[in-house]
């Protein structure tokens, strides 16, 4: 499979750079891979989509204020982009700068804070805060919301709000699980009278899902690592309706990734977890029938996940469709609801 084969044209005026006006005012487009059909939808149809016993699965990670600015110690302006949290005073970050800073130095924040760097792993620089400060504090009042990159305004207080899930509990994430945005807590309330369990993991999203696939065979790129939590209710639940037949639901290609990781042993099991799993077509499924997700970008490893489930033919034309149709794309763009193609 090479790089060119994800790849699809893509009008720019279709890339979202504001929410719909209500969460779960957005578009649906229905994507039933066994019967190969299309069909569109509101996202408000979601609870005549699923049945009695049925099971989603959210990923309920919180967006932090992970994009700093400040000086280096020359005065050269840099730009601080929180990949993950290590531990109370440390962090793992892109640091872009127009050379890039050398191990010993310092970086001067904004609020007056004061960031060593460390040292360099790969595309991140490791960075120490000084000691005393409250590193959740202080990235909560100087921080900015970590909007990605396809979106050129500067965050307000609308992003505050908007970039983050209604049911989001556990901070660690530098981009949102966007699937989830789409849901209000009537429509949550919705599907829970309709019967549907409804259950939580956490991956902490990480800038690295921006990042580019540069490899012309894409089997050569290599996939960021991301910490994920399947706690032990969401696999009782998860087996439940297995034995019964019924199906489950993964809001999001993070809440996909980490429950298939989880189940990489053959058997789905609860516990922590580093996932680099890279999802391209021919990867035998375990855990999900049906996967909800946002319009992706062309030669992403997102999209090529959704290719691997629904099918590349069938997914093409899906985003031909999506094209034709002005579905709005990306973070704050429309969503898909995906039925798992059949798999040998």
């Amino acid at each position: 499979m090479r790089l060119a084969d994800f790849d699809f044209d893509l009008p720019r005026e279709l890339i979202a750079q504001h929410p719909a006006a209500e969460r779960s005012a957005s578009r649906l487009l229905s994507v039933d891979a066994p019967a190969s059909r299309l069909a569109d939808r509101q996202f408000r149809d979601l609870a005549e989509l699923v049945g009695p016993g049925d099971v989603i699965v959210l990923n309920d990670t919180r967006v932090i204020n992970a994009r700093l600015f400040g000086v280096k110690s020359t005065g050269g302006q840099v730009e601080v982009l929180i990949e993950r949290l290590l531990d109370a005073h440390s962090v793992l970050a892109q640091v872009r700068a127009s050379k890039p800073p050398r191990a010993g130095s310092a970086l001067r924040l904004v609020g007056g804070i004061t960031a060593r760097v460390v040292g360099r792993e790969g595309d991140f620089h490791r960075l120490r805060f000084e000691a005393g400060a409250d590193l959740s504090e202080y990235l909560a009042r100087h921080g900015s919301v970590p909007l990605p990159p396809y979106i050129e305004h500067v965050p307000d207080q609308t992003d505050a709000a908007r970039y983050q899930t209604v049911y989001a509990r556990h901070p660690g994430a530098v981009a949102a699980p966007t699937a989830g945005l789409h849901f209000d807590q009537v429509l949550l309330t919705r599907l829970r009278q309709r019967g549907v369990a409804i259950v939580y993991l956490t991956l902490h999203v990480g800038a690295g899902t921006f990042q580019p696939v540069r490899a012309d065979d894409v089997k050569e790129h290599a996939m960021h690592s991301e910490w994920f939590n399947v706690p032990e209710e969401t696999v009782a639940a998860i087996r439940t309706a297995k034995r019964r037949g019924a199906q489950v639901l993964a809001v999001g290609t993070t809440t996909l990734r980490a429950l298939e990781s989880a189940a990489a042993g053959g058997e789905l099991r609860a516990g922590y977890g580093e996932t680099k799993l890279f999802i391209l077509p021919g990867y035998r499924f375990q855990v999900v029938e049906r996967l909800l997700t946002n319009f992706h970008l062309p030669k992403s490893t997102l999209f090529m996940l959704v290719c691997a489930f629904g099918g590349m033919d069938l997914m093409r034309a899906a985003y031909r469709h999506a094209v034709e149709q002005r579905y709005r794309f990306f973070s704050y763009g429309d969503a898909m609801l995906i039925e798992r193609r059949a798999q040998a």
